[in-house]
């Protein structure tokens, strides 16, 4: 593995050979390219322990036992996510670093506008969002080079470029790795039951997609994975770690265009009395 360790914020060089390596490379491939390309402390992988994340820590444990990973607990996740967590690390004898929501700004957050404030506005809805995941998000990966995460071209029609490397513009420029870009649900599915590996429980009960609890629900069958996430809103079904959001003259939730230099507007010009952290 690279000892090297200063960061390197300058990527677009580096992400146009990795794409031109790995096109087309099965996603153990891009794995083994990022601990090659970055110290073992500078690229670590973010997961939510969906089916993808699951899939990602199998593989990423075969190609480097010292893998780094990190998830971000919101304070409201279902208690079956929270059993997931103890239940991976048992079985690969790993740590996972979890990240947690400053807890002045989620006071101040919930006394301003209530516990449920999410059900009142996509504004107060992505607020909450980004008190509790963007933001512990953002100071994570202040600290990397590049971050691994599960995404894939074919979860919804906001994440249908998803490349397997990119120069990560949300979050100044660092690299981001989506070894699973090109898989379909199908394939996603079948390794995790050829591998036998640890599930989620709430997907038993037709869960396609988990996030936290009181945002989180089933869905019916031929509904977009992404439909119990958010659903009494309108637009992009996405909470704002991966692209930049905002609310349109409808007051529907749309992903922003993004900006060279990583410079996020989103939600926390929203919430103008908490503090940056």
């Amino acid at each position: 593995m690279s000892q090297a360790s200063a960061p390197t914020r300058d990527s677009a060089g580096l992400v146009e050979g990795a794409l031109r390596r790995l096109d087309g490379a099965p996603p153990e491939a891009v794995l083994g390219w990022a601990f090659e390309a970055f110290a073992n402390d500078r690229v670590q992988l973010c997961t939510s322990l969906q089916h993808e994340g699951v899939v990602l820590i199998d593989m990423a444990v075969r190609v480097n036992p010292q893998v780094r990973i990190f998830t971000i607990d919101s304070g409201r996740l279902p208690q079956a996510t929270l059993d997931l967590v103890d239940e991976v690390r048992d079985r690969y004898g790993i740590g996972i670093e979890v990240l947690y929501p400053e807890g002045t700004e989620v006071s101040a957050l919930v006394s301003e506008h209530g516990p449920n404030l999410f059900h009142r506005s996509p504004e107060l809805r992505l607020a909450c969002c980004d008190v509790r995941k963007v933001r512990p998000l953002g100071r994570k990966l202040a600290t990397l080079d590049a971050w691994i995460t599960g995404l894939r071209r074919d979860q919804n029609t906001a994440r249908d470029d998803v490349r397997s490397v990119a120069v990560d513009a949300v979050h100044g420029g660092i690299v981001k790795i989506n070894p699973l870009a090109a898989w379909t649900a199908d394939q996603v599915l079948a390794y995790v039951a050829d591998n036998h590996l640890p599930r989620n429980a709430l997907y038993a009960q037709g869960y396609t997609s988990i996030g936290c609890d009181p945002c989180t629900r089933p869905t019916e069958p031929g509904e977009d994975p992404r439909a119990g996430r958010w659903w009494w809103e309108q637009g992009a079904r996405e909470c704002g770690l991966h692209y930049e959001l905002r609310v349109d003259e409808t007051g529907a939730t749309r992903v922003a265009p993004q900006r060279v230099g990583g410079h996020r507007a989103g939600a926390q010009a929203l919430v103008p009395e908490l503090e940056d952290a």
